[in-house]
């Protein structure tokens, strides 16, 4: 469903107050009590974690404590292959988590770059930085459909549960394949959409911003996709990720409707780059 300015400009305002909530842990990414996690409450241990998003003791070791949120539905590290020297860019980096492990792998000679339109969070994942000594990682403020990163400067983007929460979906798509280099990919883990959402659970501002209401069918994202130049396109559904959107909505059967997804994609390398 094609959003008007006014709804996206309403969705944005509304994750952007949720998500400036749970930096500041007032509350948990679900509207829950701070002491439950994104959002489940066995998610509250490293081992809940790891089960639910696929992050291994060491990825949970390696970055500072303070930067994981617990706010993704899997990991995109998984399939993002990063070289070191390479330009890494995290779409909705949130404290920095996914980040900090990026930093890691591209080495001291890569560079990351983390955008969210979140004060709260900026501010939580630069203090994060500085305290763990992290020097090739910087956060910018910005919106992942208009993106603060010049064209053609980034290897591989990452992004971890975000692309739902955005009313402009065909638009961070372009943004991505805009930043990227010729033969560079994306890696992203989000939810999506196995049916069409029913009006009650895709129009709840609540469950828009718990990574719910926001999923689109796995048909549009191939379309979307295609449509912004990317080619090949692999959209892998992870359907043991059913109990862990379960704990996101207890009793109004999300996970009939949504599940997490690896989607993968590259834009192409033209005659014109050689």
């Amino acid at each position: 469903m094609i959003k008007t300015t006014h709804q996206a400009d309403r969705i944005r305002e509304k994750v952007r107050e949720r998500y400036g909530r749970i930096a500041q842990a007032v509350t948990g990414c679900c509207g829950g009590a701070t002491t439950q996690r994104c959002c489940g409450p066995d998610a509250t241990s490293s081992d809940g974690l790891i089960s639910r998003m696929g992050y291994s003791p060491e990825e949970i070791a390696a970055a500072p404590e303070a930067a994981e949120l617990g706010l993704g539905c899997g990991n995109p590290q998984a399939i993002a292959r990063m070289q070191p020297g390479e330009t890494v860019l995290d779409l909705g980096s949130g404290a920095g988590f996914d980040c900090f492990l990026a930093a890691r792998a591209v080495g001291a000679t890569g560079w990351v770059i983390g955008v969210d339109m979140t004060d709260a969070m900026l501010r939580k994942a630069r203090r994060n930085a500085k305290k763990a000594g992290v020097h090739n990682v910087e956060f910018r403020k910005g919106e992942i459909e208009r993106l603060p990163v010049r064209s053609h400067t980034v290897d591989v983007i990452i992004s971890n549960c975000v692309v739902n929460l955005s009313p402009e979906k065909e638009a961070v798509f372009q943004e991505a394949y805009r930043v990227l280099k010729p033969g560079g990919r994306l890696a992203v883990s989000d939810v999506v959409a196995l049916h069409p959402l029913p009006a009650e659970m895709r129009d709840d501002p609540d469950l828009q911003c718990a990574c719910i209401g926001g999923a689109a069918p796995v048909e549009e994202l191939q379309r979307m996709l295609q449509k912004a130049g990317f080619e090949p396109i692999r959209i892998d559904l992870r359907g043991e990720s059913r109990a862990l959107i379960k704990s996101w909505a207890p009793g109004q059967k999300a996970e009939d409707f949504v599940v997490s997804a690896f989607i993968e994609a590259v834009k192409p390398i033209s005659p014109d780059d050689h």
